[in-house]
């Protein structure tokens, strides 16, 4: 029966690769004997498709019952089961892939193993580019609990300009959410003993709101925002009104539309990957960075697909706290009590900066986009 199981997917797998024109598949299952992993590598591999295997292998008991209440207890297999009763089954189901398992060994084949979730890394006939960015993402993966705390900078004179882009100052409601983001992180539970970091980009308004912040600080020019090139400093209606084929065709594919002289969405995810395999190797980070920059990140950990991913609204004056988890990643957003114009355009809409009712920064009336 496993067997069949087994042909099934592998069968479904490889239609996927040549009617759905697929790219890079994962045959989740243990594949634990030479027999099973000759049979995948001759049957795939028949088809010119590359094979590279993933073992992860873990012999250290403290480790094993962790995983198995941290993770198993929760997956789709024992839901709604007693966790002590899941542990216990799950520890029978090892023991019988023990009797059989063959640690795999073959010279010929391309595969990386994992020892202890990382402490010892094998690797063995990596050929290629794509080969070699697996293993660093496996290379750079922990099991330890850690939350990731995500914050736009506070509310900018371009903000309240309505201009892209820039190096501009805080507002003065913008310091004002500088000076409370340390009681909105011990909200957030970002508690003192914690070993906590914060990374701002290199712009002034991201490093004037962690100012107040009593952690170790990094700045990465990687979190810079999106560089909007010749249309650097200008209004969403100027950009409209000066290159209005280029704002329409913004519209029309964000994800890929590229500013003249500057980045696209595709660009700044490529320049994140750094940050993001760097973020997936810390245990506790808060990054405190621009609108464009905490939509590529919030995508990659909430699984949101590329299309959607320039259109999220990330409001200022928000912290979002999200606790990657086995099976998803838990969201909570905590707002603070400082009003803040909005800068979120919905697709196709008109480019008219939100108008304010007063001259007086700190008493704009406030209008959320949702």
């Amino acid at each position: 029966m496993r067997r069949v199981a087994a042909e099934a997917a592998v069968k479904d797998m490889l239609k996927w690769f040549s009617q759905e024109k697929g790219t890079v598949a994962i045959l989740d299952a243990t594949n634990s004997t030479q027999a099973r992993r000759r049979w995948i590598a001759q049957t795939i591999g028949q088809y010119g498709i590359e094979v590279m295997f993933v073992e992860s292998k873990c012999d250290d008991e403290d480790l094993i019952m962790s995983n198995i209440m941290e993770v198993k207890t929760t997956s789709p297999d024992y839901r709604g089961q007693d966790p002590e009763l899941a542990a216990k089954d799950f520890r029978d189901r090892i023991r019988n892939y023990e009797k059989i398992y063959e640690t795999i060994t073959e010279t010929d084949y391309t595969y990386v193993k994992l020892i202890n979730v990382g402490t010892q890394v094998v690797i063995n006939c990596i050929q290629d580019y794509l080969q070699s960015r697996i293993v660093y993402f496996l290379m750079n993966l922990h099991i330890k609990p850690r939350s990731i705390w995500l914050s736009r900078h506070g509310e900018s004179m371009f903000n309240l300009a309505g201009k892209i882009g820039g190096d501009a100052d805080l507002s003065p409601r913008g310091f004002r959410y500088s000076e409370a983001l340390p009681e909105i992180c011990r909200q957030a539970g970002i508690v003192p003993e914690q070993n906590v970091t914060v990374w701002t980009s290199t712009m002034k308004r991201t490093i004037q709101t962690a100012q107040h912040l009593p952690y170790n600080k990094l700045q990465w020019k990687a979190l810079d925002e999106l560089d909007s090139g010749t249309c650097d400093g200008l209004t969403y209606e100027e950009i409209e009104e000066q290159y209005p084929e280029d704002f329409r065709a913004r519209d029309d594919d964000k994800y890929n539309y590229r500013y003249r002289g500057g980045e696209s969405y595709r660009d700044l995810v490529i320049r994140l990957e750094p940050i993001i395999m760097e973020m997936e190797r810390q245990e506790n980070v808060m990054v405190v960075t621009h609108q464009a920059v905490i939509r590529c990140i919030y995508a990659y950990f909430m699984n949101v697909p590329q299309d959607r991913s320039p259109w999220m609204e990330i409001p200022l004056h928000t912290l979002i706290k999200l606790t990657p988890k086995a099976y998803g990643t838990k969201e909570e957003r905590f707002k603070a009590n400082i009003p803040a114009v909005s800068t979120f355009r919905p697709k196709y809409s008109s480019a008219k900066h939100q108008e304010t009712d007063s001259p007086d920064v700190n008493e704009l009336s406030v209008k959320m986009n949702v």
